[in-house]
């Protein structure tokens, strides 16, 4: 008997639980809050953007290039040719 009233408050729990969310949830209230949060943040990142200071790129033609003729003797190897010379 105890353990069935147990059963019986624990669903009972369960089903007020999710009512009352639900209800508070879907209500005006916390829709206006909802859309009034979103407004505020979308003037704030606004704001932050307009006071944003853009600095100018000073990254043109920093690379130089640069022939690499040093070793010419270097033998050139191939990664089917190492393999083939593994496998004999």
């Amino acid at each position: 008997m105890i353990k069935e009233l147990k059963y019986l408050f624990f669903l009972l729990f369960i089903f007020f639980f999710i009512l009352l969310t639900t209800k508070y949830y879907f209500s005006d209230e916390n829709i206006k809050k909802t859309y009034r949060s979103l407004k505020n943040l979308d003037t704030k990142t606004q704001k932050f953007i307009d006071t944003l200071q853009v600095i100018e790129s000073d990254t043109e033609n920093i690379i130089e290039y640069v022939e690499n003729t040093k070793n010419e003797n270097k033998k050139k190897y191939k990664f089917w040719d190492l393999l083939i010379n593994n496998e004999k």
